[in-house]
């Protein structure tokens, strides 16, 4: 499956001059632009624990709490522009205002997560149909940029949205037990159905014409293959078409690939020694250098809600000799 990556990769970006509008290429070189997240307005998703039963329709983690991220994004956007990379950001949008479809009512979420929604692929922006209802309108606070790219020259595709009908999830699938968790995983079974195709674009990883991806909560098996026939219309500046790659790992809770296997570099990968790589052989016998990430510094008595420790290893390359990463 990956005789044809010889160590070939790519650093998926936003290029924005006036000769070059989009380009995702496949040569790792300095980064030009990049869509940053927005903290503000960020909503509590309304789920059944007791923090979200208590805190749900409300900022998420209080409005001091905003504050501070709010204030750390905006120092991160500075930084990067220091370093020549130009910043775009999506809009502010009142996220805890009641949306409806005929086939459900819930509230938003937020935007402070790109890298969930779009992907670049050459000259085209991908724009993924999600999996949760909360986030089924989140596309809304990226169009005025995407239109703005499109305007430039750039190709603009939307997935056909999922209806997200109760027939896309598993009403029976055992949240709270792990145990039976990992069981269904091995069978390729999450919380998502097969009823239409869902996927996040940050369950999709980039490495020269290869693009691996993982069936997640939020990714199913129809997303994937959607994916599949999508890519391979693709040729790009390898003159070849793209391929799609399954990779699964051992998690009973995958969702989005980069705090799991994170590609950084020319054949070079950061594999989360927590949830090992069941593909890695191949990766290794292809030349590529796998790396273990240190482990998080992150006391246990800290709250993630939806998120993991293992976020440390989702750096940000600005170039090859210069990344992003968490403080401590």
């Amino acid at each position: 499956m990956l005789s044809s990556l010889r160590r070939k990769a790519t650093q998926t970006v936003i290029r924005s001059t006036s000769t070059q509008n989009v380009n995702n290429s496949p040569v790792w070189h300095g980064m030009n632009g990049i869509l940053w997240k927005r903290s503000s307005s960020a909503n509590t998703y309304q789920y059944w624990w007791d923090y979200y039963t208590e805190n749900g329709g409300k900022p998420f983690g209080g409005v001091e709490h905003i504050k501070k991220a709010v204030a750390e994004m905006d120092e991160v956007c500075k930084i990067l522009e220091l370093e020549g990379v130009t910043v775009r950001r999506p809009e502010i949008i009142d996220w805890s205002k009641d949306v409806k479809t005929p086939h459900f009512e819930a509230q938003g979420l937020y935007a402070a997560m790109p890298r969930d929604i779009l992907m670049t692929i050459g000259d085209e922006i991908i724009e993924a149909p999600m999996a949760w209802r909360s986030r089924f309108f989140e596309y809304q606070a990226y169009r005025p940029m995407i239109k703005d790219y499109f305007r430039r020259g750039a190709n603009w595709t939307t997935v056909p949205k999922p209806h997200m009908s109760d027939e896309l999830y598993d009403q029976n699938y055992p949240m709270k037990n792990v145990e039976d968790r990992h069981r269904l995983a091995e069978e390729g079974k999450f919380v998502t159905t097969e009823y239409e195709p869902c996927f996040d674009a940050a369950d999709f990883i980039r490495a020269g014409k290869d693009v691996f991806a993982q069936r997640s909560q939020v990714t199913n098996y129809m997303g994937l293959e959607w994916m599949r026939r999508h890519l391979a219309q693709f040729v790009i500046e390898l003159k070849t078409h793209l391929k799609l790659h399954l990779v699964s790992f051992k998690d009973p809770n995958p969702m989005h690939i980069d705090a799991t296997f994170n590609i950084i570099g020319e054949g070079l990968v950061l594999s989360n020694p927590d949830r090992p790589c069941k593909q890695i052989d191949l990766f290794k016998k292809a030349g590529w250098d796998v790396v273990k990430p240190p482990l998080p510094t992150i006391p246990d008595s800290h709250p993630l809600y939806m998120s993991s420790k293992w976020l440390s290893m989702n750096v940000l390359m600005i170039r090859p000799d210069a990344v992003l990463v968490e403080k401590g």
